[in-house]
């Protein structure tokens, strides 16, 4: 303070606008300010964060006492700056319960702020919005209720301060019951001083009292405080003197909102603005946009006597003393190194989807609609109104079960709407998003971008179909929609983003729970506090490491060890899928189909299975049929499959088939069988082109005989068992599997699977012979198969003994994505149960999963695979798996694995056999099992920490 000459004292309080998206000449131009005018602070608007660093330690440098930095940061510095993290809306936090959310959010938006030199954040916003038609304040209030307002303001500003970077509780007195713009116009507020009072002043006494560090004065004029004409607020020293410093006794720094606004711009100009300001009793004068005449106009108001000197180095000492508070009496400059990535770490990307996540409000659920039950029941389609491509709550939605998508345009003729309503009137379930709303009601007809059209299809919908809508915008908007309290559900999501749709699609099918309330009354029909409660778990939820206490960063292995087998030409490309306690952790997929490098695996791609095909369908059966009473482990094969009888296999035990130590031979290359030694096929066995008498499609271009699949069976019967007693991999039960699950039900074999496991579990990728029902862009091919069908197989199974059954087969055969997998062994790690539904009956799933002969070296469990030694490296398992966990590989590069110890589900797929199956490279680099070994490794840091 002592080396501060009289104008230097002046311009302390002097804080000019900055911009890190401008040229070379802004920033110079601000530079010469600093230098010249020693101003006190600045204020940042557009740009990105390197190139508002790089400014920041500039001006720094150039100052001679350390500059106040501050932003308008109401939902994270995404406000204002690109690459950064966004948080929601203050409208929605204002619909979460859980204010602790909200104290975290404030604490990492300060942390944020401090990384990047930012000492003041101009937030939270205190203004009540009971003005439903308020242009300026809307979705950045917390709401209608001077307490829930209140409540969350506290949270935000105790997060923040508890960070030391000073809150700021805007607009006093209050913005929330406006129909103007101050950024346009002056807006005039007829309110009496008793609903001032009991209104508008109660979250700014609350936040007093609680050590509020700064606040910002608005543009207002209200003839009850001050009834000069044409006069704001800020200018008003009844207003900010008399009412805010003397009544309210309000001791921090107080500053304007900005100086270059109409609200008080259109009445004075620059430099005589700011000293009407500083008389009022502001302390900073925040945008000064001519710092010249405003130190000159200051100083003539000495001389005059408006205002004494000591009256304005009691302002620069206030101001002094806050910037020692935040820190800047031990300066630093910004750190460029991991800046980005340090204002996008993990914590505050999770953060950001649990406050997402608790503010989503559910407002309708008919019948309790959802969670959505019964999917084998249901043709869905996902209908985006206001969009015309792909949304990513339509992307979420298709996570869950097979969705077709439509789109309503908000352009829409009256031809494309009939068009629109005949294709919708072939499902039974329309799921609804309204997207790309006007974020403010706009002038005029003051409704977000709602069409008369949007609404004349949406009430028509509503009326003729089960419809769930989920609106991302302006929670106002929803009183512009007719007709939507008839929806069936409702869900208020607030706001369009990445997230929001993702959670939103979730919370419809049960993955999170709807827990929001309306924090303002939208209407007749949605009325303040409103919002239903639904329960989460039915289904997987999408989250991250660290909504299960992981670090993201302590999975960064998993992708260095699928690149190392990329890399390797171990395979061309994988899909890697981690789930715990119920919730996605990790998915994503990796490299190519090929290694042409032209199609990029995507988490949506179909993979051929291969034996993971035993433990997904003749398994997932036999465990089904157990329960019934239908199927027993100690029955023999004969009772089951009559055409086993009179052969060497009728009195095998299943408990010994299901262990592979029954003596059956471990493989039969069946197709070997019908080649002459010309290298040609026998006559009664292959056609390069499908008919009555060969109508069985092998791989492109080779059908086979139709009576043929006869002896394959007759082979396995003939076959003599081993001599020897023990363990040996056999796929040949799991061949006549099917027979024995036709013959126990009467149903067909693929059938039963789909109606009784994968359409209820909305697995629907879960398919034979995928090229019937996908693109081939969606199948990832296998291998180049020079021997047999002297083709890539592509959309036709790998195993030559599946593609003689026609691709349908119970060892083999089997495509589907890593999500879709998931979901089977996610139901198996629940015991049999999953969305509301009992598959397989209690205690089946755990009976059949356990080791059966371990006392005599034979480490499997019923059908599927076991530790064999736990905690040994280049084992079948993870070293850290537990006993207790199963699962099972297949030939072509898949792996799946079940720890019930841990709740995980990892799934692991790829196509290691392209284009040749004489690649060992990923079993040698044991890329399945450390991958998993990873995520062990992940839960005991956290244990640690």
């Amino acid at each position: 303070m002592k080396t501060l000459t009289p104008e230097e004292r002046i311009a302390q309080l002097i804080m000019i606008p900055v911009y890190s998206n401008r040229n070379q000449a802004h920033i110079d131009s601000i530079s010469n300010i600093i230098k010249t005018y020693k101003v006190g602070g600045l204020i940042f608007f557009q740009g990105g964060p390197v190139r508002q660093a790089k400014m920041t330690n500039r001006y720094q440098a150039e100052s001679k006492v350390p500059l106040m930095v501050t932003i308008d940061a109401e939902w994270g510095l995404a406000m204002r700056l690109d690459s950064t993290i966004r948080f929601p809306y203050q409208m929605a936090l204002g619909g979460i319960e859980d204010e602790q959310l909200i104290y975290e959010m404030g604490a990492e938006i300060a942390r944020q702020s401090k990384r990047l030199g930012i000492h003041v954040n101009f937030a939270p916003v205190v203004d009540i919005n009971n003005n439903a038609n308020n242009p300026v304040i809307g979705f950045r209030s917390f709401g209608e209720d001077k307490y829930n307002v209140t409540r969350k303001a506290l949270a935000y500003m105790k997060g923040m301060q508890s960070e030391h970077v000073l809150a700021n509780a805007k607009h006093f007195p209050g913005h929330g019951d406006t129909n103007v713009d101050s950024h346009a116009d002056l807006p005039i507020i007829n309110f009496s001083r008793i609903r001032l009072d009991s209104v508008e002043l109660y979250p700014f006494r609350e936040l007093m009292k609680n050590g509020l560090g700064s606040l910002m004065v608005a543009h207002m004029n209200i003839p009850v405080l001050d009834n000069t004409p044409n006069l704001a607020s800020t200018l008003s020293e009844r207003i900010v003197m008399d009412l805010l410093k003397k009544d309210l006794g309000y001791k921090g720094l107080v500053f304007t909102d900005a100086l270059n606004m109409q609200g008080v711009a259109k009445f004075y100009e620059p430099g005589i603005v700011d000293v009407k300001a500083l008389l009022a009793g502001n302390d900073v004068l925040l945008n000064t946009m001519d710092v010249k005449t405003t130190i000159e106009e200051i100083k003539k108001a000495i001389q005059n006597k408006e205002i004494t000197q000591e009256e304005i180095d009691f302002r620069v000492r206030k101001l002094l003393a806050a910037k020692q508070w935040v820190g800047l009496d031990n300066y630093k400059p910004v750190e460029l190194k991991n800046l980005i990535a340090d204002l996008n770490n993990p914590y505050a990307q999770y953060l950001s989807r649990q406050l997402t996540e608790a503010s989503l409000t559910l407002l309708r659920n008919k019948q309790s609609i959802l969670p959505i039950n019964r999917l084998d029941t249901l043709k869905v389609a996902a209908l985006a109104i206001g969009a015309a491509k792909e949304t990513a709550f339509q992307q979420g939605l298709a996570r869950y079960t097979k969705v077709d998508t439509f789109f309503l345009k908000p352009t829409a003729t009256i031809t494309e709407l009939l068009q629109l309503k005949e294709q919708l009137s072939k499902y039974n379930l329309i799921i609804a998003g309204v997207h790309q709303l006007q974020l403010k009601a706009g002038s005029g007809t003051g409704n977000f971008g709602i069409t008369a059209e949007m609404n004349l299809f949406l009430k028509d919908l509503i009326r003729s179909k089960p419809t769930i809508v989920s609106v991302f915008g302006n929670v106002y908007s929803l009183a512009k929609i007719e007709s939507l309290d008839k929806a069936d559900a409702v869900i208020a999501a607030y706001q369009e983003t990445p997230i929001t749709q993702d959670l939103a699609a979730q919370l419809v099918f049960g993955g999170i729970g709807a827990k929001g309330k309306l924090p303002v009354a939208v209407s007749n029909a949605f009325k303040l506090e409103d919002g239903l409660k639904t329960p989460s778990g039915v289904r997987l939820a999408y989250s991250m490491p660290e909504a299960v206490g992981i670090k993201s960063q302590h999975l960064a292995g998993i992708d260095s060890l699928v690149a190392e087998a990329i890399r390797e030409k171990a395979t061309p490309g994988a899909q890697v899928l981690v789930a715990k306690d119920g919730k996605v952790i990790y998915q994503k997929s990796f490299g190519y189909h090929t290694y042409d490098n032209q199609t990029e695996v995507k988490n949506t791609d179909l993979y051929d299975l291969a034996s993971v095909t035993k433990i997904s369908t003749t398994m997932a059966a036999f465990m089904k049929l157990k329960g019934e009473g239908r199927f027993d482990v100690d029955n023999k094969l004969g009772s089951y499959l009559p055409m086993v009888q009179g052969t060497d296999l009728q009195n095998l035990k299943y408990r010994d088939i299901l262990t592979h130590q029954a003596r059956l031979f471990a493989w039969i290359p069946f197709w070997k069988e019908t080649v002459k030694k010309s290298g040609k096929f026998k006559w009664r066995t292959f056609k390069d082109e499908p008919s009555k008498r060969f109508p069985i499609k092998v791989a492109d271009n080779l059908y086979m005989h139709r009576k043929y699949h006869k002896k394959i069976y007759k082979a396995i019967l003939e076959k003599p068992l081993n001599e020897k007693p023990g363990y040996v991999y056999s796929d040949l039960s799991f061949i006549l599997a099917p027979l024995v699950i036709q013959n126990i039900t009467n149903e067909d074999f693929q059938k039963y699977l789909d109606e009784n496991f994968y359409e209820p579990l909305g697995a629907t990728t879960l398919t034979f012979n995928p090229y019937l029902h996908y693109p081939l862009s969606r199948i990832v091919p296998t291998e180049f198969d020079p021997h047999f069908r002297k083709s890539l197989m592509h959309g036709t199974v790998n195993d030559e003994g599946a593609a003689m059954l026609g691709g349908v087969s119970g060892h083999a055969g089997l495509f589907g994505n890593a999500n879709d997998v998931a979901k089977l062994m996610q139901m198996y790690l629940n015991d049999g149960e999953y969305g509301y539904r009992r598959y397989i009956a209690d205690d089946v799933v755990e009976e059949f999963s356990k080791c059966q002969f371990c006392d005599q070296g034979n480490y499997r469990a019923l059908g599927f695979d076991r530790p064999a030694k736990p905690g040994e490296q280049n084992s079948n398992a993870a070293p850290s798996a537990p006993k207790e966990s199963f699962g099972h590989s297949g030939f072509t590069g898949t792996y799946t694995w079940i720890d019930p110890v841990n709740n995980l589900v990892y799934v692991f797929l790829s196509n290691r056999v392209n284009p040749s199956r004489d690649n060992p490279k990923l079993s040698k680099l044991n890329t399945r099992t450390n991958v998993l070994q990873v995520v062990y490794d992940a839960m005991e840091k956290s244990k640690q920490q």
